[in-house]
């Protein structure tokens, strides 16, 4: 979640990620509306976030249990960030046309269905596909409690619901790698699943009695390019694919080259349709924005490293180490808060040092971290092996993200700040999974697996965020956000 809130000049413009543009002036309910409506949304949206983290410590379990070899591990997350982040902008744009609480409804029933499939999947293609189906859910259940959110409060109660809906991004990254511990440790993998179902009939209920009836203002069919959404999402897909192959088959393969070229055409035709289409998914002029392009990549680049950092410390934890899926949960707990912390420090520093360089700063520091954990051996304890890297890389992270947001924002009209806030979502979903698939490529493709591979995954990753503090050096605008502006991001 990213919210910029420029409070100088007459008026406050408020950019949230995932939804649909905020309405124009007076269009929520005049007067009070009662909190339990910001409660049913938030328990829904934590839930979605949580799940996002919530599999990391789980999936050696997970592995064990259903046979699933190491490459093909991955697929648990990647399944979910890709639909999740593939289709975010088609969901934002599903509530704007047929309505906010139809569209959210439609998102918690499929999420909830999705993680009782996911719990009692009986293979490994079953739980993936579940996965895909709660991504689905995600993508159409967050822009749509969004969508509510800004048309149901006004004013100060409005500010403060927006405010509540930011601090859920790191609240449930948090507690998602506990609560995996947890959960896999007491009642074993299938919990961390089976929990969302009561939390979301629960919610669903609440939902109907709580949540506004609004009339959809279009034919949802003709406004939604449908086309565009299909060909977006079977490029990533097709991109993740062939990465996930690497370990197996290799980088210079006829099956990764071959699905290479067909990832690449589908997403030239992709452009081609948005290009021609009356309603595209993301105007063109949206592009040609150096400041919204430049953060929409070093988004998707330090998510991938953070989001590869979890993953290969949750698999080199307990199948090399043999620690438990609760240690390795409490383990991670340190990063979330050195995330938060720096969050905090670069929202202070925004003002006075500008947005290139906290993100060139960041990106190097983060890069410091995986040198760090390049230096981790089977026989490395954690306080001084793995907590080291770990503490820099989330550091580096909480400087990275901010100014990212801030700088994606800057040059965007008001009446286009829910949609590039939406790119920058899907920008932060897509990251983590191709960070997951190209990360664990690179752990997995030596002989030994993670046990040898590890330190080469993070020597690639100390690569990437060097290479992209250059380009950010290059490429991202010296932003100086006037002071008391306030940045939430996840």
């Amino acid at each position: 979640m990213h919210e910029i809130r420029r409070m100088h000049g007459p008026q406050q413009v408020i950019a949230t990620s995932g939804g649909p543009e905020p309405p124009a002036a007076g269009a929520p309910d005049g007067g009070r509306r009662s909190w339990a409506l910001m409660v049913v949304l938030s328990v829904a949206q934590f839930m979605v976030i949580l799940d996002a983290t919530v599999v990391n410590v789980a999936l050696p379990s997970i592995a064990r249990s259903l046979g699933l070899a190491a490459g093909d591990l991955q697929w648990v997350v990647t399944a979910y960030v890709l639909a999740s982040g593939g289709l975010v902008l088609l969901g934002g744009r599903a509530a704007d046309v047929a309505g906010g609480r139809r569209v959210f409804l439609a998102g918690l029933t499929v999420f909830t269905t999705a993680s009782l499939a996911s719990g009692l999947a009986p293979t490994a293609g079953v739980l993936i596909a579940a996965r895909a189906g709660q991504g689905l859910g995600a993508a159409l259940l967050t822009p749509a409690a969004l969508s509510v959110i800004v048309t149901s409060y006004a004013g100060a109660q409005r500010a403060t619901a927006l405010g509540v809906w930011g601090a859920l991004g790191g609240a449930g990254a948090a507690v998602g790698v506990l609560a995996g511990g947890v959960l896999t440790t007491w009642f074993g993998w299938r919990s961390v699943f089976l929990v969302n179902v009561p939390v979301g009939v629960l919610a669903g209920v609440a939902a109907l009695r709580l949540v506004p009836r609004r009339e959809s203002r279009r034919h949802l069919g003709r406004e939604l390019d449908l086309p565009g959404a299909t060909l977006a999402v079977a490029g990533l897909v097709t991109l993740v694919y062939a990465l996930a192959g690497v370990p197996a088959r290799g980088w210079g393969s006829a099956r990764t080259l071959g699905l290479l070229a067909v990832a690449l055409v589908l997403l030239v035709a992709f452009a081609a349709v948005e290009r021609r289409t009356s309603r595209p998914l993301v105007p063109a002029r949206l592009w040609r924005t150096r400041s919204l392009v430049a953060g929409l990549v070093v988004m998707l680049g330090a998510t991938a490293i953070l989001v590869a950092t979890f993953f290969l410390n949750s698999l080199y934890l307990q199948d090399v180490q043999h620690v438990s899926a609760l240690r390795a949960g409490l383990g991670f707990l340190p990063v979330a808060v050195v995330i938060g912390a720096g969050a905090h420090l670069a929202s202070r520093l925004l003002p006075r040092s500008g947005s290139r360089v906290l993100v060139v700063s960041g990106l190097l520091v983060m890069g410091a971290g995986a040198l760090l954990l390049t230096g981790v051996s089977a026989g490395s304890g954690y306080l001084t092996g793995f907590l080291p890297g770990l503490l820099v890389v989330g550091a580096g992270t909480g400087l990275v993200l901010p100014a990212t947001a801030v700088t994606a924002m800057s040059d965007i009209a008001v009446d286009q700040a829910g949609l590039a806030s939406g790119l920058m979502t899907a920008a932060h979903e897509i990251g983590a999974a191709l960070g997951v698939a190209v990360f664990s490529a690179v752990a997995v493709a030596t002989g030994g697996g993670i046990a040898v591979g590890y330190r080469h995954g993070f020597t690639v990753a100390a690569a990437v965020a060097g290479g992209l503090a250059v380009v950010a050096a290059l490429l991202v605008p010296a932003v100086r956000p006037a002071a008391g502006t306030r940045v939430a991001v996840h």
